[in-house]
């Protein structure tokens, strides 16, 4: 019996989860955090994860201490604290400011399709991870990242591109992660062993249809 479902999500334990979706086959690792966002199908994160406000695209790939749509602090007014926007917490006779947090959840963070986020990352409110993009372990992404781009570095900067621009067109264009399940068995051996150039050849003449 395989261990993840198109049914529900495989949670572990001491995860926090506060107003999330999740799509089919996900997985959240021990002890982390979500918070307002969407988990595409087929993603994971792996322990001590901190997400919100974020879109997570299908087959990402999310490692450990990683965190994504890290919130901000006001820094054009008199303080930083939030005692002025959580003031409940502080002060019997006043209210949240719910409109700072409405400004914060709309600043999404957009992780693509096929992306892996290396340990202990950081991507910040509005920025996309292009699909197939790589964000190396302790970098801090500030700005966009191409489809299938490689990045490092704080703040974080191209270091390479995976495929050539011709490779990465066709990948986009074939969207392998769109496939139904049975399709992905189908081609599970594929996956292994073929270079990216033969998978592209024998799938973008239709086999996948």
């Amino acid at each position: 019996m395989a261990r993840l479902s198109a049914e529900q999500p495989f949670i572990h334990p001491d995860v926090e989860v506060t107003d999330c979706t999740f799509g089919r086959y996900t997985e959240i690792g021990k002890g982390s955090r979500l918070s307002h966002s969407e988990i595409g199908d087929y993603s994971y994160c792996d322990r001590y994860a901190d997400i919100a406000n974020a879109q997570i695209g299908k087959f990402a790939n999310i490692a450990s201490f990683v965190r994504i749509g890290a919130t901000d602090h006001p820094m054009d007014k008199a303080s930083l604290h939030h005692f002025h926007y959580r003031s409940a917490d502080y002060f019997d006779d006043a209210t949240d400011d719910a409109d700072w947090f409405a400004r914060r959840r709309a600043r999404r963070a957009v992780i693509g399709h096929d992306t892996w986020i290396g340990h202990g990352a950081q991507i910040r409110p509005e920025v996309t991870l292009g699909h197939g993009s790589i964000v190396a372990g302790g970098a801090i992404v500030t700005k966009d990242v191409p489809p299938y781009m490689i990045v490092a570095g704080i703040p974080a900067t191209p270091l390479r591109a995976r495929f050539s621009d011709q490779i990465a067109e066709q990948l986009l264009a074939l969207a392998w992660w769109d496939w139904p399940h049975a399709q992905l068995r189908s081609a599970l051996y594929d996956f292994r062993e073929m270079k990216v150039e033969a998978f592209i050849e024998k799938y973008a003449l239709g086999e996948c249809e």
